[in-house]
C-alpha cells in the first residue's frame, strides 16, 4: 500500500469522523468547542486531546494541517465532505449567476495568487484559514479530505504537484463555466 494511499484515507476518515461527531443529533458539544478553537494559534492546543490520535502533534506540519481542516469542519458543519477543491472552489465564490465565472474577477485571483506563492504547507495553512471561511460564508461545497491530503503533502510534492493543480482547478473552473454555457446555448 502506497504512503499517498495511506494519507488519502487517512484525511477521508478524519472528516468522516469529524463530521459525524458534529452532527446536531450526536451533539459532542466540548468537541465541536475545542475544534472551533483550534483555528486560534493561542488555544489551539485545546483540540490536541481530540487530534492526538490522528496526526503527531511534534510535526509542525501535520499538526497544522489537522487543526486547519478540524476547526473549518467544526465552523461550517457541513451534511457531508464536499466535491470542489481548494481552486474550484474559491472560483465559485465570485462567480456571478450568468455573468462571471470567478476565475475573472480581481479578488479571486488575487487570492489564488497568494495561495500559490507559499512555498510550504504550513504557509499554505496560514493562508487557508481566512479563504476556508470565505468558503464556508458563501455556502461553497468544499471537499474536505481532499484539501486535508494535498496540505499533508511534503514542500518539495506540495510545490511540484499540488499548487499546480490548484491554479489549473481554478483557472480551468472558469473554462468549464463557459464551456456549460456554450453547451445550453447550443440547445436552444
Amino acid at each position: 500500500m502506497s504512503t499517498e494511499n495511506k494519507e488519502e484515507r487517512r484525511a477521508d476518515r478524519f472528516v468522516k469522523t469529524v463530521i459525524e461527531r458534529l452532527r446536531d443529533d450526536v451533539n459532542d458539544s466540548a468537541f465541536g468547542a475545542a475544534l472551533r478553537r483550534a483555528d486560534n494559534p493561542d488555544t489551539e492546543y485545546q483540540s490536541w486531546k481530540y487530534l492526538v490520535q490522528w496526526c503527531d502533534l511534534e510535526q509542525i506540519r501535520e499538526r497544522k494541517a489537522f487543526v486547519l481542516i478540524g476547526a473549518a469542519l467544526a465552523k461550517a458543519k457541513p451534511q457531508g465532505n464536499g466535491v470542489f477543491g481548494i481552486g474550484q472552489a474559491l472560483a465559485q465564490c465570485y462567480a456571478d449567476e450568468g455573468k462571471n465565472n470567478g476565475s475573472e474577477k480581481d479578488a479571486a485571483n488575487a487570492k489564488i495568487r497568494r495561495l500559490l506563492a507559499c512555498t510550504s504547507t504550513e504557509e499554505a495553512c496560514d493562508i487557508l484559514r481566512p479563504l476556508l471561511s470565505l468558503i464556508h460564508s458563501r455556502e461553497v461545497s468544499l471537499n474536505y479530505a481532499g484539501l486535508l491530503n494535498d496540505i499533508l503533502y511534503t514542500d518539495s510534492g506540495f510545490n511540484e504537484w499540488i499548487k499546480p493543480r490548484w491554479a489549473k482547478d481554478f483557472y480551468r473552473y472558469g473554462e468549464a463555466k463557459e464551456e456549460e454555457k456554450k453547451a445550453k446555448k447550443d440547445k436552444k
